[in-house]
């Protein structure tokens, strides 16, 4: 998941992306939701403070990945909701006033008699008619098991709604620890700078005075100028990474910051392999939300095979109706009770059937795949765990000895026994291994968000696993 040469820590999210089996990060912004947000207020035009609580708390409610799976959940909602009203009453009420003229002969009535005028039009007159309709599907098995499917789903979605936000917690987190990260390797490319720089100056005093050759002087100051080069990257990057932090946690538009927590190392709190495989089976929201679809793929098979069973259903009218007005009008009723019994209904119920139980089959094969990736993560995170943590102890040994090395070759190229050669490597010694420590530093850390989104509980304890209140 990591890379050991501290040269773009954010090269690492697209690897820790794909471990933890989620869309890789591309380079443009668009092309994952959790990359942007829904920028929220205005600049303040002055520098406000930003821990690592705020950012998660800010990205938790604006930031795009979790506003539409908030969405998304909500559509799932809509469609229970929808499921649900073929099985509820549907009553409804009219209000009418007509004026009407009948002719007879339309209605197949022409009667002759004899000496009598029988008139053909009847009309105008006025009608009045109040009415109540109430009609309901009583018993229909496919409806009963494609509004349970539906709440499954929902369940589902909502399970899936708390996998992303420990995501976003994810992403924020990293975006967080690349920040502190930049500003180490900052400070870090600065106190090499001053250090180039102060061996440079002596060079310019020593070649002057004929101690040392042309040569060291043109050494000591294309270092100083690499080192220059160094920090002008290095706080470019620190920029670049401020706005996409600025960006996942939804910041105004050209708000500064600075932010406030350092996280320094702090090594892990006791907890086993085996205590963090069971807490991921019993609590990781996607792998409950998958369950969740197994269940309902299974409901919305049957209700597929339920389309072949009888459905009964009922449908009343009740009202009162009159002529010229309601002063003569009476209450009339109608009322009826229907069986509906399908006999040949062509392919379409086999068709549905084999649709249906694929998307079964496939829900439950994805089912069995994540209990196998849940297991890979906790693992692989444990690992990068314990690797990281030892990474950083030798790291800061190195440096150590690094400024141990670089001391001494001070000494030798000040008493004349040996050029500024071993100076600059042992410059260079020292900035490998100041680079080396904040890298680990950061792959501890983001190991550590890591192993808690691998167990379903990044939102809850990513910040007491990172030591920060």
């Amino acid at each position: 998941m990591y890379c050991r040469q501290f040269i773009r820590p954010f090269s690492l999210l697209p690897i820790a992306a794909l471990m933890l089996g989620i869309p890789q990060i591309a380079a443009a912004q668009g092309q994952n939701p959790f990359q942007g947000s829904v920028p929220t207020g205005q600049a303040t035009g002055t520098v406000i403070d930003l821990s690592l609580k705020q950012a998660f708390e800010l990205a938790l409610k604006y930031n795009l990945g979790a506003v539409e799976s908030d969405q998304s959940m909500r559509a799932a909602h809509a469609v229970r909701l929808s499921t649900l009203n073929a099985l509820l009453p549907n009553i409804s009420a009219r209000v009418a006033a007509s004026v009407q003229q009948v002719n007879f002969k339309t209605l197949g009535l022409n009667i002759h008699i004899p000496g009598v005028n029988i008139p053909i039009i009847a009309g105008p007159f006025s009608v009045g008619d109040a009415r109540a309709y109430y009609s309901q599907e009583l018993f229909s098995w496919s409806n009963i098991k494609n509004w349970k499917a539906a709440s499954e789903s929902e369940a589902a979605a909502q399970y899936t709604y708390k996998s992303d936000r420990d995501l976003v917690v994810y992403t924020t987190g990293n975006s967080y620890l690349l920040v502190i990260s930049d500003m180490a390797t900052v400070d870090s490319t600065r106190a090499q700078v001053d250090t180039a720089q102060t061996l440079y100056r002596n060079s310019v005093d020593q070649q002057k005075q004929g101690v040392i050759a042309s040569i060291d002087l043109l050494r000591a100051h294309v270092e100083f100028q690499t080192q220059q080069q160094r920090l002008i990257a290095a706080q470019n990057q620190l920029a670049i990474d401020k706005l996409t932090l600025a960006r996942v946690i939804g910041l105004p538009n050209g708000q500064e910051f600075r932010i406030t927590d350092s996280v320094p190392y702090a090594p892990l709190g006791e907890i086993t392999l085996e205590q963090a495989l069971q807490q991921a089976r019993a609590s990781r929201p996607d792998y409950l939300s998958a369950k969740a679809r197994v269940h309902a793929a299974g409901l919305a098979a049957n209700a597929v095979a339920a389309e072949n069973y009888p459905t009964v259903s009922t449908a009343t009218d009740f009202g009162d109706i009159g002529s010229p007005n309601f002063g003569s009008s009476h209450e009339t009723v109608d009322f009826s009770v229907s069986v509906n019994i399908p006999i040949f209904q062509g392919t379409r119920v086999r068709a549905d059937k084999l649709q249906a139980d694929a998307a079964l089959q496939q829900r439950r094969a994805e089912l069995a795949d994540l209990e196998g990736k849940i297991d890979d993560e906790v693992r692989t995170a444990f690992l990068n765990l314990k690797s990281s943590s030892d990474l950083v102890a030798v790291s800061q040994s190195n440096i150590e000895l690094a400024n141990q090395t670089l001391a001494q070759a001070k000494d030798r190229f000040k008493a004349g026994v040996a050029d500024n050669l071993e100076v600059v490597q042992a410059q260079e010694s020292v900035a490998s291994a100041n680079q080396s420590n904040i890298a680990s530093l950061y792959e501890f850390n983001l190991a550590k968000i890591s192993l808690a989104q691998a167990m379903g509980t990044a939102e809850q304890s990513a910040l007491q696993y990172l030591g920060v209140r």
